[in-house]
């Protein structure tokens, strides 16, 4: 004949493994669960693992707990910083308030492919051709309606050098040079 073990008020004996792993696998932290049931946190892991529990990293639990479509729609935007924009995963981690490989995470999960850093540079250089591009057409539109090119360069805060040469990029046919001063024949040179 076994005696029934001593009823005790120890709070260790009245959590059952199970139930601490319906509450983890509900998504509860453990922290959580030793706050709720009063165990200490070995007691608590212990407790899991003999139940049987899978035990998530952090960034699943947190993951686990966003909202799914918040998610989805910040991993889209970043994705379209990425692809569109030249951003670098820097850049998307400060945008989405997450470290590099989170915002890579979240970048993998919207469809995006990673870029290497040589084609992330190609990619800018191509945005910045671009735009200059489209300045050298601003400044070619002002100079054919009869805008200088000091004038031009004041305006645009660059240098005349820099003026002409964007002029030159957009196929600017150039009007011919003024000399605002006495005239000079060619012979008398000093």
């Amino acid at each position: 004949m076994n005696p029934k073990p001593p009823i005790t008020s120890d709070p260790s004996n009245e959590v059952a493994p199970q139930a601490l792993r319906k509450q983890y696998e509900a998504g509860a932290t453990v922290d959580e669960l030793v706050t709720a049931s009063g165990l200490s946190y070995g007691t608590v892991l212990n407790r899991l693992h003999d139940a049987g529990t899978v035990m998530r990293t952090s960034w699943q639990t947190r993951r686990m707990r966003q909202n799914p479509q918040a998610r989805q729609r910040l991993a889209a935007h970043l994705r379209t910083l990425y692809e569109q924009h030249g951003a670098t995963l820097t850049e998307l981690a400060a945008a989405a308030g997450e470290t590099r490989r989170g915002a890579r995470r979240l970048l993998i999960e919207a469809g995006g492919t990673v870029r290497t850093t040589q084609q992330t540079q190609r990619m800018r250089a191509a945005a910045r051709a671009a735009e200059r591009y489209k300045v050298a057409l601003s400044l070619r539109a002002r100079y054919e309606a009869g805008a200088t090119v000091p004038e031009l360069a004041r305006e645009h805060s660059y240098s005349v050098a820099t003026v002409y040469r964007l002029l030159h990029q957009a196929g600017t046919r150039m009007r011919p040079q003024h000399h605002h001063g006495p005239a000079q024949d060619p012979r008398e040179r000093s």
